[in-house]
C-alpha cells in the first residue's frame, strides 16, 4: 500500500524522477545482499527510496534506519521496513551495527543508508561520512555497497526533478575505509551534478 502511495506522492509532486544514463543500478546476484549509501540533500529521499526499492529490486527486502525519535512518532513506519536508530551519538551505532547484519544475513536484504547522517547541500565538499558503514562492511562476511546520489533540480517546470545516479559497487569483502567510500560518493556526485548542469 505504501508503495503505492509513494508512487502516487510522487507523480504529484515531481515533474520525473529520472536515473542518468550510464549510473543505472547494478545488476546484484539475489544471494548477496545490498548496502545502498546515499548523500541526503532533501526531506524528500525516504519517498524515493520507497519508490526506487520496488521499482528496482521488487524480490528484495528492503530495510531503512530511521531517527528513533521519528520512529516513534510515527509507528506504521515500523511495519514499512524503517527502524530506529538514535543518530549523532555511540548507543545509535551500536543499535545500527547490531541490527544491520541480521538483515543482511538474509540473501534479499537490502538496506537503504544517509551516509551522512544528515541533511547536506549536494554542493559541500569534501563529504563527510559517519564511520559506521565501515565498521559494517568489516562484520559483514558477504555483501556489495552501492552509492546513490540525488538532487532535486526545479528546470522548466513548477514541480522539481528526482535525478539520480548509482556509482559502481564495492564488494565487502574489499574492506574498504570511509575515506574511499566518501571519495566514492563524491565522484557519484560530481557525475551528477555534471550530467544535471548539460
Amino acid at each position: 500500500w505504501f508503495t503505492w502511495y509513494a508512487r502516487r506522492f510522487l507523480r504529484k509532486h515531481m515533474h520525473a524522477v529520472r536515473v542518468m544514463r550510464g549510473g543505472e543500478p547494478p545488476a546484484v546476484p539475489t544471494e548477496e545482499p545490498i548496502v545502498v549509501f546515499a548523500n541526503h540533500p532533501s526531506w524528500w529521499d525516504p519517498m524515493v527510496a520507497i519508490f526506487l526499492a520496488q521499482h528496482l529490486w521488487p524480490q528484495r527486502r528492503h530495510y531503512f534506519p530511521i531517527d528513533a525519535a521519528m520512529l516513534k512518532k510515527y509507528r506504521f513506519f515500523a511495519k514499512l521496513g524503517f527502524f530506529g536508530v538514535a543518530p549523532d551519538s555511540a548507543r545509535g551505532a551500536a543499535a545500527l551495527l547490531r541490527t544491520a547484519p541480521a538483515i543482511l544475513a538474509q540473501s534479499n536484504s537490502c538496506l537503504w543508508i544517509t551516509a551522512q547522517g544528515h541533511f547536506a547541500d549536494v554542493r559541500m565538499r569534501p563529504i563527510a561520512m559517519k564511520p559506521g558503514l565501515e565498521h559494517l562492511a568489516r562484520r559483514l562476511d558477504r555483501g556489495v555497497l552501492v552509492p546513490l546520489t540525488a538532487e532535486y533540480p526545479f528546470w522548466t517546470e513548477r514541480t522539481p526533478e528526482a535525478l539520480l545516479r548509482f556509482g559502481a559497487p564495492i564488494s565487502v569483502a574489499e574492506r574498504p575505509s570511509t575515506e574511499r567510500l566518501e571519495a566514492v560518493l563524491a565522484k557519484t556526485m560530481d557525475e551528477l551534478a555534471a550530467a544535471a548542469i548539460t
